[in-house]
């Protein structure tokens, strides 16, 4: 039987895509109701990576305010309202991102997304992006049962794509990327551009790229040798 085509498979925020004006905008629009100062992007690496439910009770205890678990649900639909209104705003894809797709499913890669964010935010992202037809899954952070660190979650959206996790690459920005990957036995890349609230450094990739430029057929076949 011939070996499936090796699964590359991406973060969505601060991997991707730079969502960070949005994000902010969106957070900020929401804790207003509550009278909170807002946050800066400067907030923003302590607050993302667990999707916007997490984001939310995170912005309330970083100005030190109560947050009751009764009142983070309307929280939560306040934020989905505004993020969806102004999809995909002033978010965009990083430099080279585009070709570095178009370069890696030419030589025969199979792509898919595996972010925390979740699946109702994540697809109309990526499709206003035009970024869609690049993927054979996308996978949120309420898609299946387990979401990152948990190396399930990547397990799972290297199989809704039809790949092999014995044969797959994850490419991330933060701690949740490189402990999941590293958790299911898969060789890992860090870009440094995106929202690592710690050097990442310190994060144990197995590979570091500073532009998607370094994403090559080659590169990746290195760690998939290994």
């Amino acid at each position: 039987m011939p070996l499936k085509a090796p699964t590359i498979v991406f973060d969505l925020d601060g991997t991707l895509v730079d969502t960070a004006p949005d994000l902010v905008a969106s957070l900020n629009h929401t804790i207003a109701v509550a009278d909170l100062p807002p946050v800066g992007y400067e907030d923003l690496t302590h607050l993302v990576g667990q999707g916007a439910r997490a984001m939310i009770a995170r912005a309330f205890a970083l100005r030190g305010a109560p947050l009751a678990d009764e009142d983070l649900q309307p929280l939560l639909d306040r934020f989905i309202a505004h993020y969806m209104a102004g999809m995909p705003g002033d978010s965009r894809p990083y430099p080279g991102l585009v070709d570095a797709l178009g370069r890696l499913r030419e030589a025969g890669f199979r792509l898919a997304v595996c972010t925390n964010k979740m699946e109702s935010l994540a697809l109309p992202l990526i499709e206003k992006l035009g970024l869609a037809h690049h993927f054979s899954a996308i996978a949120g952070g309420d898609t299946f049962t387990v979401r990152k660190p948990d190396p399930g979650h990547i397990t799972a959206t290297i199989q809704r794509a039809g790949g092999d996790p014995r044969l797959a690459v994850m490419v991330g920005d933060s701690v949740n990327d490189i402990l999941a990957a590293r958790n299911a036995g898969i060789p890992s890349i860090v870009v440094p551009f995106g929202y690592s609230d710690v050097p990442i450094a310190e994060l144990g990739a197995d590979r570091q790229i500073d532009h998607f430029d370094e994403l090559t057929p080659d590169l990746l076949a290195q760690l998939l040798r290994k």
